[in-house]
């Protein structure tokens, strides 16, 4: 069994591979079995299944309010 890696809605990821505008940033608009994500640089919004997602997270750029509230404030680099 495998574990899930927590992702909280207003987390801001850069992921490996640039989406098509160039910019490899993105924000975390809703979380479940997908994961809805906004690019960065054009606000294109898509959804990822959360599998192929955590595969392609490079780091956390910034946490969300809840990830802060559940860690105790601490900052998370992936």
């Amino acid at each position: 069994m495998s574990t899930v890696l927590p992702i909280y809605v207003g987390d801001e990821l850069e992921l490996k591979k640039p989406h098509p505008c160039g910019e490899n940033h993105w924000l975390v608009m809703g979380t479940g079995a997908d994961i809805r994500l906004k690019c960065a640089g054009c606000g294109r919004r898509l959804m990822v299944p959360r599998s192929k997602l955590e595969k392609e997270i490079r780091r956390f750029i910034a946490r969300g309010p809840r990830a802060a509230k559940e860690t105790g404030g601490a900052d998370v680099e992936g």
